[in-house]
């Protein structure tokens, strides 16, 4: 066994059935990724539309490619074909374009709305009162191929981890504000991405149910 393959193993002991697992595989090479498509991994998350566009042309077809990182709106068209799920959507423009290029594609990508709930100013997303506003204004229904599916977030990267534990509580209860007041009826409304390598399993005791591993699984990113 390769030692990705060890690592993919040792961390999904660790997730409940309920938790999926997204391998953040962005600054690996193709070799790396295989290892872990070949343990039975397939789902992976990229951050650069290139490397994305490269990988994906060169890995197998039953990928499922998650886009984790900030994307700007003229890149959309590359990935709107085939991508399953665009993790940070912060801005209305954003779902507006993904919603264009996926009815140009014959396509509903699910989306998850990122909110920022870190105490960094470096971070992307809607803060809790902005994505309020932005839901009960109702002005994302009218883009229906881009389907919001739950909410990201990141905690702040700090060592203190009640912090971080707090953190995730706050997006998990605006989440569950959010379901029972936007979306009771919509099955698809549902996925909740926090945790990372570090912090993953606090993010599942705080309600998480997609995780996203890189370092974890690849060991250091090889830029």
């Amino acid at each position: 066994m390769n030692e990705v393959s060890q690592h993919l193993r040792e961390i999904k002991a660790t997730l409940p059935e309920h938790v999926s697992l997204v391998a953040v595989s962005k600054f690996h090479p193709v070799e790396r990724l295989m290892e872990a498509y070949e343990s039975g991994q397939r789902i992976f998350g990229e951050s650069r539309v290139q490397e994305l566009r490269d990988k994906e042309a060169a890995m197998p077809r039953d990928i499922a490619w998650h886009f984790i990182g900030h994307l700007q709106l003229n890149k959309v068209k590359y990935i709107a074909p085939y991508v399953s799920l665009i993790h940070a959507v912060d801005s209305l423009k954003l779902l507006q374009e993904i919603d264009r290029q996926a009815a140009r594609n014959q396509r509903t990508i699910p989306c998850l709305l990122q909110l920022h709930v870190a105490k960094e100013e470096t971070k992307f997303g809607f803060t809790i009162d902005e994505c309020r506003d932005f839901l009960s204004s109702g002005v994302w229904k009218d883009y229906p191929h881009a389907r919001i599916s739950g909410l990201m977030c990141m905690a702040s990267n700090t060592p203190d981890m009640s912090q971080v534990r707090a953190e995730f509580r706050e997006a998990f209860q605006f989440f569950k504000t959010a379901k029972a007041a936007y979306f009771p009826d919509d099955d698809a409304f549902s996925i909740r991405s926090w945790g990372m390598s570090h912090d993953y399993i606090t993010a599942i005791e705080e309600g998480s149910t997609m995780v996203r591993v890189g370092t974890s699984i690849f060991g250091e990113r090889q830029y």
